[in-house]
């Protein structure tokens, strides 16, 4: 059976915030492809209501946060990566704003409407309305489909990264020499609407797929969090 190839310089998995700003980054380097198992508004991100924690107030600090999501998250959390999530926040919602999304301001002084929420200790939760995913969702959204290096393909679940290993064959590098290891060169996908699979190419894939959520019996997630990102990763070898 032949499998129908499309060339791209990029491959994310996921239409989430996640997903179309890792898409947004890329288009500047190349073309991407986004693939999504459902409409490309259905994500977690698209059902997220409560906001963004993020330090913006003067009598807030990093280290502050830093210790508020170390004590919620038990012993579970990296601390290398909490605190480098956490640093990177204020820059991060500066350029969503760039983008065009509007956090909430107060009535007051014109700052911004920070909430608090369980494990925080302080306000530090930008918001848009109760709906904050949907409105960073639809601007994000509308930003890649105004990009001509974005193709965003609906209803197309991934099976499988595609893989040297998978292929039985090694990979020349920019230099010409054989690269070593198991290398991702793409994905394997199956277009949910008339079936047919297809082999997308790209040298650099970035899985965006979100949660696991309904591995649960109840979960506030929407059905498309069933961890296929994580599962696919596992089974082309990727550490995890």
């Amino acid at each position: 059976m032949s499998i129908k190839i499309i060339d791209s310089d990029y491959v994310v998995v996921g239409s989430g915030i996640a997903g179309l700003m890792s898409a947004l980054h890329l288009s500047k380097s190349g073309r991407v492809f986004i693939v999504t198992k459902k409409d490309k508004a259905d994500s977690n991100t698209n059902y997220a209501q409560g906001g963004i924690a993020c330090v913006i107030k003067s009598e807030d600090s990093f280290d502050q946060h830093i210790k508020d999501t170390l004590d919620a998250g038990c012993g579970l959390c990296d601390e290398k990566v909490v605190r480098s999530i956490v640093e990177k926040g204020p820059e991060r919602i500066a350029e969503m704003e760039k983008l065009g999304i509007n956090f909430a301001r107060n009535n007051v002084d014109g700052g911004y409407d920070l909430g608090r929420e369980g494990g925080h200790s302080s306000r530090r939760v930008l918001h848009a309305g109760d709906i904050t995913g949907r409105k960073i969702e639809e601007v994000l959204l509308a930003r890649a489909q105004a990009e001509a290096n974005i193709s965003i393909c609906e209803h197309y679940m991934v099976i499988n990264l595609i893989t040297t290993g998978w292929l039985g064959r090694s990979v020349l590098s920019d230099c010409g020499c054989d690269t070593a290891g198991n290398r991702c060169v793409g994905v394997y996908v199956l277009d949910r609407v008339s079936g047919e699979i297809l082999a997308i190419r790209a040298p650099y894939v970035v899985l965006a797929s979100g949660g696991g959520g309904k591995v649960y019996l109840y979960t506030s997630n929407p059905d498309i969090a069933t961890g296929d990102g994580v599962a696919i990763a596992w089974r082309a070898g990727v550490p995890i």
